[in-house]
């Protein structure tokens, strides 16, 4: 399958790489695809592994991960077509994340709004999902702790497309559990604040979530 991946951070080569692994085509999107970091990811990754623009990254992936900085995710959006990305899955990864000095991060939608319902405003004709938003991103790929994995929750609209999204993640080692609609989001990603907070109170990031179910 061809992945398109908007957004070339630590989430976004994390999640290529790890996709690449398992024989997918990808394409790694960002404003600068020939920039040095980019390129090193490439060569890096090797076999299919390409870069591109926001555009070409649209257009490219069969299936699109979004994997951006949430101040910059309307831009990427708008760079790689919502006409691109119409009919697509589409796998939310962002935060709507603010962030003040000195304090754990707060969100820019909640309560009544969340980022995953803004991404499915953005593309109304493309099939979001979110997941994979309450871990960072160095156990995105094949997570593994002592007592066991941790569990990606995941919210979308459509049966289908939460199918597809279900196959991917199992294939970079998770067991995604479904929570609803993607008004899910609303609480996935305060949880998303969550992990983040306690990694600032414990100065490290290997720790996730797990539902445990009798």
């Amino acid at each position: 399958m061809r992945i398109g991946i908007l957004g070339s951070g630590d989430v976004g080569q994390t999640l290529g790489s790890g996709f690449a692994a398992v024989g997918h085509e990808v394409m790694l999107g960002s404003r600068s695809p020939a920039s040095e970091r980019a390129v090193a990811w490439r060569e890096r990754v090797g076999g299919t592994a390409r870069t591109g623009s926001f555009a070409e990254t649209g257009e490219f992936g069969e299936v699109a991960i979004l994997a951006t900085l949430w101040g910059g995710t309307q831009n990427a959006l708008e760079l790689a077509g919502a006409t691109c990305l119409g009919g697509k899955v589409v796998l939310d990864v962002t935060n709507p994340f603010v962030f003040e000095p000195n304090q754990p991060p707060g969100l820019a939608l909640g309560h009544t709004d969340s980022g995953g319902e803004q991404v499915q405003r953005w593309l109304p004709s493309a099939r979001v999902v979110k997941s994979l938003n309450t871990v960072g991103y160095a156990h995105m790929v094949q997570p593994a702790f002592p007592e066991g994995r941790p569990d990606a929750f995941m919210c979308g609209n459509e049966l289908l497309a939460k199918d597809v999204i279900t196959d991917l993640l199992g294939q970079i080692g998770w067991d995604p559990i479904d929570i609803g609609g993607i008004e899910g989001a609303r609480l996935l990603e305060p949880l998303a604040a969550l992990h983040f907070t306690y990694a600032i109170r414990t100065g490290g990031w290997n720790h996730a979530f797990r539902l445990l179910r009798k």
